[in-house]
């Protein structure tokens, strides 16, 4: 899975002298932010923690698989992938072809990091320009996440970025994507407020053309998801890009607030129902102590987490990689 934004992002493109992988920077920040990723999942595991040690470091019997699948339930990793999980550890276990307690906590990390690498967990930036459509509700991080997306296409690939202010509905959207445009230093194309979204959309397409940028952002309105005309709302923004490239947008994102727990994996259903959804960026990781539902997305709808959000800073938001998630959820030491 990704691990850093040259990972996540295919560019076709040589990295460039002294910014390869073996750079000695890089390995440094990756661990610090797995750090991070243990101290702010700290609740998830610590949930966790208890019956993951009284279980699989004590007798192994019916007992033991329940309290297992109960605990990974309250940590909302969901009922169909979790029984799919301890189901296959309680036969590794029985057959002897796992033993111990430490060997069946590295088999249970493997397990969960499987189910989480699931689709394409990249996303594809060689399209002239590749564009992106943000969807999700309100108050999930939405406006932010692409504030901080294009901050790093710019500053750590070099890509200019325009931003399209596709919530004409919400005035502070607007006002929030110029701040962050602002602070990202690229582009932003916004309409008149209560504008047709669609029409800011395709502006920003052709702005994205015209100018030969690398990437276009649209933000939309932060769609209620039980609410079927914002949902063909979102369509019709998509074949009102389509009409100038036919095969944008190349990747949407469906932003999730985690504190929801299995909420957000009905929203990410039936967002995907509407659209196609290419990848889940998880929000308020940080603040909940269900940090299971990246799994529970990727397991039931195969939809890959490909970004997560970690806190408010822009080193906060990450690419998505299973075994450090797997093992920041599971593993107190």
């Amino acid at each position: 899975m990704a691990r850093d934004w040259r990972e996540l992002f295919i560019t076709g493109e040589a990295p460039a002298a002294g910014d390869t992988p073996d750079n000695a920077e890089e390995p440094e920040k990756r661990r610090g932010f797995f750090r991070r990723l243990r101290e702010n999942m700290a609740k998830t595991r610590e949930a966790l923690a208890t019956e993951i040690q009284a279980t699989l470091f004590d007798t192994l019997d019916d007992e033991t698989w329940e309290r297992l699948e109960e605990a990974l339930i309250m940590a909302d990793v969901g009922a169909r992938t979790t029984a799919g999980v301890v189901g296959q550890l309680e036969q590794e276990a029985t057959s002897g072809e796992v033993e111990g307690g430490p060997a069946l906590q590295e088999r249970l990390v493997q397990l969960l990091s499987g189910i989480a690498k699931t689709g394409t967990d990249t996303i594809d930036l060689r399209h002239e320009p590749t564009v992106i459509m943000a969807i999700g509700v309100n108050g999930t991080g939405k406006t932010t996440t692409i504030g901080k997306l294009a901050w790093h296409l710019r500053q750590e690939l070099g890509k200019t970025v325009v931003l399209g202010a596709a919530d004409t509905f919400r005035a502070a959207a607007v006002e929030q994507l110029a701040v962050w445009a602002k602070r990202a230093d690229v582009e932003i194309v916004t309409g008149p407020e209560n504008s047709d979204p669609g029409s800011v959309a395709f502006e920003a397409v052709k702005r994205g053309r015209e100018g030969n940028f690398d990437v276009v952002i649209i933000d939309t309105a932060g769609r209620l998801h039980n609410q079927d005309q914002l949902m063909d709302e979102l369509s019709k923004i998509r074949r009102v890009i389509q009409k100038q490239m036919p095969d944008a947008p190349h990747e949407t994102l469906l932003t999730i607030d985690s504190t929801t727990g299995q909420n957000g994996v009905r929203q990410a259903k039936l967002f995907s129902e509407a659209v196609p959804v290419d990848g889940i960026v998880l929000t308020k990781l940080d603040g909940t102590a269900k940090g299971g539902i990246a799994l529970a997305i990727a397991g039931e709808l195969g939809i890959p987490v490909k970004l997560i959000g970690i806190g408010e800073a822009l080193e906060d938001l990450r690419p998505f990689d299973a075994d450090d998630f797997a093992r920041a959820l599971v593993v107190s030491a």
